[in-house]
């Protein structure tokens, strides 16, 4: 039986988070003596490598014009921005924390989809996303004991995120995703090389370290690839809850890898953000239901 659009991009998206989270975590042990920036260089040239390839294998490619696409250079930025800051953010607090403070992105996604794009959010789901904002502030927990100015850093991603995330709603459904995928890898992994000299300079690397580059590097291609796909699949009201996967496997990494045992504030936090979340999946399935068929959304495919 064939996938709705809605459950594929409820795939997508799990498979994307499952990409990124094992990436993160990969990232925050090279951060230990490597810098951000060349870890985004030369994690970004392989996965570059192998995106295009992809796309090339697929015929995917188009003319490198398209990437001139106001949205998809909007796009590009959202990602840049939200790489720098999450990593950044990543090296300096435990994985978990960093993972609950991002899952207040699909909160801040439906709001994004509500201001331009205009999909109706009802009060219930205004007042989810406000509740959902006040488990963050539990986690990054201002003015208390325990509390890191680099959480503020993770934020600063969700709101890159968000952009990426509108941006790619917006982008011409006869891009393709890997396409989208192939301008993103090469724009973030030539912003990587320039920034590596300003932020302290290129450190030696080993071959273990090189290995893991490596494999982040894929990781990053499964998150980036499916990310595209997802955003691109349904309504984002409901695909976006699927982000809350990343946590679970951010408090097992960070436990097993890292030794990182979630404290009070952010297993409160998570849960609140967590269930503000799904909170607003129930009210969108609610208005999906009421919704007259000759009222329902066309989405086109990619």
């Amino acid at each position: 039986m064939a996938l709705s659009k809605n459950m594929r991009g409820a795939l997508f998206m799990s498979l994307a988070m499952a990409g990124f989270t094992f990436n993160d975590a990969i990232t925050k042990l090279l951060t230990a003596d490597l810098g951000v920036a060349q870890l985004i260089f030369m994690r970004g040239v392989v996965a570059s490598v192998l995106i295009y390839l992809l796309a090339r294998h697929r015929g995917a490619m188009r003319s490198w014009r398209r990437a001139a696409d106001p949205w998809v250079m909007l796009r590009v930025v959202g990602e840049l921005g939200g790489t720098l800051t999450f990593l950044i953010g990543l090296s300096h607090i435990p994985l978990a924390n960093a993972s609950a403070i991002l899952q207040g992105l699909p909160l801040a996604v439906t709001m994004g989809a509500a201001l331009f794009l205009a999909e109706p959010v009802g009060w219930r789901r205004w007042g989810a996303i406000i509740a959902g904002f006040i488990g963050i502030l539990i986690v990054i927990r201002p003015g208390l004991d325990g509390f890191s100015p680099y959480a503020l850093m993770i934020v600063g991603t969700v709101l890159f995120a968000t952009m990426r995330d509108i941006a790619t709603r917006k982008v011409d459904p006869e891009i393709p995703s890997l396409f989208l995928s192939t301008v993103t890898a090469v724009a973030v992994t030539l912003a990587g090389l320039v920034l590596i000299w300003p932020t302290g300079g290129w450190d030696p690397v080993s071959a273990p370290e090189l290995g893991l580059i490596g494999l982040a590097a894929c990781l990053l291609l499964v998150g980036y690839h499916f990310i595209v796909g997802s955003m691109r699949e349904g309504d984002i009201s409901f695909i976006a809850p699927f982000r809350y996967t990343s946590l679970l496997w951010a408090l097992a990494l960070g436990i097993v890898v890292f030794g990182d045992y979630p404290d009070t504030y952010t297993l409160v936090g998570s849960a609140i953000v967590i269930g503000s979340g799904l909170y607003t999946l129930y009210r969108e399935r609610i208005r999906s239901d009421e919704m007259p068929a000759s009222h329902a959304p066309v989405r086109h495919s990619p």
